[in-house]
């Protein structure tokens, strides 16, 4: 492929164009509001910040140009971001925060839907400019195809009005926490709307959005009004004390079949459109670590992080070998990609990754739904 076509309705159709991100220049960042309700009390992560060991970024990297060059020889396009300088500090009338964060996951800001990607508004302030990393391929697909549409969601202020002082105690813990998430209390508020892209999940017509701690209600709200022409579905996971996105938690393989965290599991309320519709959801086999890796902000169920390359094929983390069993007995050809000492930078193989481009159209998944 040399000419762009930006294209991408669901999270299954034959991938063909991909952007993989990058470790260089990775952060873990100041203390902050919504940061600091994610870390758990017990991470090695508290009380750190500063640009990550040279020595890691470059192993993470070494990973991420892997995979980059294994999607290529399968014959999908690949590009990467050009990463600014994160050291910098994040400064607007509302804020200051040291240092950002990186351009890993590019999953987190960016949302494919259609000829369509959106930059999220995203909800720590060290992410504030990380768009930025990716405005030169936005440039050159707005050059080269004449149906891109380049959108960006309304830059938030992100105030301390936009956070619940309640979360940032260090004596919470977790019980605490699965009961504020059972009753939808999280650390972001309904000041105005916040999202990142990688709480959403795309199923042609349909869209399933996570409510947590990075995305909120007037954010779903403002994505519902953004795509009139989709069906946009609230969702949560009572199960999760840090609910920060939904690729760990609910993934879609092909149509009519999904994984779901066994820890996190879908309300029974919240099943109705997939069981009226002959969805099967299953729970995601258990994640062959015990703990994270070091530094590492996700938890050990990015074995179920996975990137689908079409309907029968499937990129699982190499030492996931649990995974791959299940993937394996659900009729997947498992392509195995080493990529856990990137995980510390932004996440797995689904979280690294934007789409760009996957064949396909927009098709109805759940017809028994009203318009």
């Amino acid at each position: 492929m040399t000419k762009t076509i930006v294209n991408s309705w669901n999270e299954w159709d034959p991938l063909r164009h991909v952007i993989v991100g990058r470790a260089d220049d990775g952060h873990i960042p100041p203390e902050e509001p919504a940061l600091d309700a994610k870390v758990p009390e017990d991470s090695d992560m508290r009380g750190e910040w500063g640009r990550r060991p040279q020595e890691t970024i470059d192993r993470a990297n070494e990973l991420l140009d892997n995979f980059a060059s294994l999607l290529e020889k399968r014959g999908v396009r690949v590009d990467r971001p050009t990463p600014i300088d994160h050291s910098k500090p994040v400064t607007t009338p509302d804020f200051h925060t040291e240092s950002q964060f990186g351009c890993m996951p590019p999953r987190d800001v960016l949302l494919t839907v259609g000829s369509e990607m959106l930059e999220a508004t995203m909800s720590y302030r060290c992410r504030w400019f990380e768009y930025l990393n990716y405005r030169p391929l936005m440039q050159r697909y707005f050059d080269e195809d004449p149906n891109f549409r380049h959108e960006s969601a309304p830059k938030p202020r992100l105030t301390d009005a936009d956070y619940h002082p309640d979360y940032l105690s260090e004596e919470i813990g977790v019980a605490k926490r699965l009961q504020w998430a059972e009753e939808k209390f999280f650390v972001t508020t309904e000041e105005e709307p916040l999202f990142d892209a990688a709480d959403v999940l795309r199923f042609g017509r349909d869209l399933v959005v996570q409510h947590g701690f990075t995305t909120n209600l007037k954010g779903i709200e403002w994505l519902r009004r953004h795509f009139p022409d989709h069906r946009v579905h609230t969702v949560n996971f009572p199960g999760d004390p840090y609910p920060i996105h939904i690729d760990a938690t609910f993934t879609p393989l092909r149509p009519g079949l999904i994984l779901n965290n066994p820890q996190r599991r879908l309300p029974d309320d919240q099943r109705k459109m997939y069981e009226d519709n002959d969805w099967q959801i299953v729970d995601a086999a258990q994640p062959a670590h015990n703990t994270p890796p070091p530094l590492c902000y996700s938890s050990t169920w990015l074995s179920m992080n996975v990137l689908v390359l079409d309907p029968k094929t499937v990129c699982v983390e190499k030492s996931e070998v649990y995974q791959a069993e299940q993937m394996d007995k659900l009729g997947m050809e498992v392509v195995e990609v080493e990529l856990r000492d990137a995980y510390a930078f932004g996440g797995g193989l689904h979280c690294c990754t934007a789409d760009v481009y996957r064949e396909g159209t927009c098709e109805d998944y759940f017809p028994s739904l009203s318009a």
